[in-house]
């Protein structure tokens, strides 16, 4: 039997705080989002994690475009676009937890395993939090070290603390 290639549609824009914002979705919802990067590695990561066809199409991710710009202009809290997330079942609980955590707020590795039933596998959260495909969206920034620093994040520590610094200004 003859499987048709799923087709994946990217866009970008303009952040001023992050430079330019990759985001791409499936006919289902947002499936990867990434910035700080070229078009080029973007495009080459979304080989290495979709057999799909892709393709460069803005109106596919309107919804999600605005979203973006909206929260990194300090104008949004959550998001509520549909999402396409792919990964094994503990890294799926583990990314819709983080979606609950408030704007502003952050929890600890360690409060994550324990709120999702896990309490000895706050280094499983730690590598599920690598393993987000769509950060922003799933708010992996927000999660530091039980000793309150920032532990790590996929774009640097760096960014971690200006993302976290920037949910604090921007509060309600």
């Amino acid at each position: 039997m003859d499987r048709k290639k799923e087709t994946v549609y990217y866009s970008s824009f303009n952040s001023s705080f992050l430079g330019e914002v990759f985001i791409a979705s499936t006919v289902k919802g947002v499936c990867y989002v990434d910035f700080l990067t070229s078009e080029r590695n973007f495009i080459k990561n979304l080989k290495k994690r979709f057999h799909a066809q892709i393709l460069k199409e803005d109106s596919k991710n309107d919804e999600a475009r605005s979203q973006l710009k909206e929260f990194l202009s300090g104008r949004r809290k959550s998001f509520d676009c549909r999402l396409d997330l792919k990964g094994t079942s503990f890294e799926r609980k583990v990314w819709f937890f983080l979606k609950k955590i408030p704007y502003g707020e952050t929890r600890s590795y360690k409060e994550v395993a324990e709120a999702i039933g896990h309490p000895k596998a706050f280094r499983a959260v730690g590598m599920a939090n690598a393993r987000n495909p769509i950060p922003l969206i799933i708010p992996c920034h927000r999660i530091i070290k039980s000793n309150g620093e920032p532990g790590g994040y996929g774009h640097g520590t760096g960014v971690k603390k200006r993302l976290l610094d920037f949910e604090k200004i921007h509060g309600f």
